[in-house]
């Protein structure tokens, strides 16, 4: 479960969050914000991922959107239920304000952030907007114009074969046969989220500033990773609790075999090799 911000400011005005994590998909933006969801300096929304410039930019994106908007409100509110605690009626009334009526529009994703205590940096955490065409990310740097990015990398090919355990167990599947694990790791989808070739320059085009974390570091040292966050975003010290907790972490099982894996891995050896030349061979290392 994703530590959300625990303040909130039933009278707090609409405005622009001050930083962004766009990414990458099952790269450890979970346990960031289960982290950063702990520091009073920061304000994530009860839903944590707003999903707003991806509707706007990635049409196809829109219908599953659509599910996430219905679906958070009543996991929020039987969250809840099952843990005994009274629905704050502020809460309540938020989370019907933002899904009733013209949603997706300027003033709609200010209004998410409007809760956020003052002083407090309003953080949107959407993996998806690491995706974005050129244009999505051209409008995110003129309508936040000061606003931080934190990109998270995996391994391509660990990246890729989490993501597809987790899509398996959604869709309730198991492949059989060699042939029917072959046939998995061809889908697309795998390696659109893991395209750090195309997305990265195109981030960095608009956002020369932005933090790049390889995903080893949560492992590893995790501390000093949240020093290093906390530094950026321009955050004091936090003692945060559970630093090396797993956030959503794929059951054991559904493992692909070494053939398609090795298939796999030719086929993520460009995006290797471009990690290798912008960031060198430690940083590729320190992504797994």
């Amino acid at each position: 479960m994703i530590t959300i911000s625990p303040a909130f400011d039933p009278e707090g005005k609409p405005r622009k969050p001050g930083a962004l994590c766009i990414g990458a998909q099952k790269a450890g933006t979970s346990w960031l914000a289960q982290m950063l969801g702990q520091h009073p300096q920061i304000w994530i929304p009860p839903f944590k991922e707003v999903q707003f410039f991806n509707h706007r930019y990635i049409p196809e994106h829109q219908r599953w959107i659509g599910w996430h908007y219905r679906n958070k409100p009543k996991e929020i509110r039987d969250r809840h239920i099952k843990r005994e605690v009274p629905m704050p009626p502020e809460l309540d009334r938020y989370l019907d304000g933002l899904t009733t009526g013209k949603m997706f529009h300027n003033h709609w994703y200010k209004r998410v952030f409007a809760p956020a205590p003052e002083g407090a940096v309003p953080m949107d955490f959407t993996p998806e907007y690491s995706t974005l065409p050129e244009k999505g990310v051209e409008f995110i740097a003129s309508f936040l114009r000061k606003v931080r990015v934190l990109y998270l990398i995996r391994h391509p090919v660990d990246r890729a074969i989490s993501q597809l355990r987790m899509n398996l167990r959604r869709e309730k599947r198991t492949p059989e046969t060699l042939d029917d694990w072959l046939k998995e790791i061809e889908n697309p989808v795998l390696y659109d989220r893991g395209d750090y070739a195309t997305y990265l320059p195109r981030w960095q085009r608009h956002f020369p500033e932005m933090m790049v974390i390889p995903f080893g570091r949560i492992a590893r040292a995790p501390g000093e990773l949240m020093d290093e966050v906390e530094e950026y975003l321009g955050l004091g010290p936090y003692p945060y609790g559970n630093l090396g907790q797993k956030v959503f972490a794929n059951p054991s099982g559904l493992k692909p075999p070494a053939e398609a894996i090795s298939a796999l891995t030719e086929h993520m050896a460009p995006q290797i090799e471009f990690l290798k030349a912008e960031f060198g061979s430690e940083f590729v290392d320190e992504t797994r």
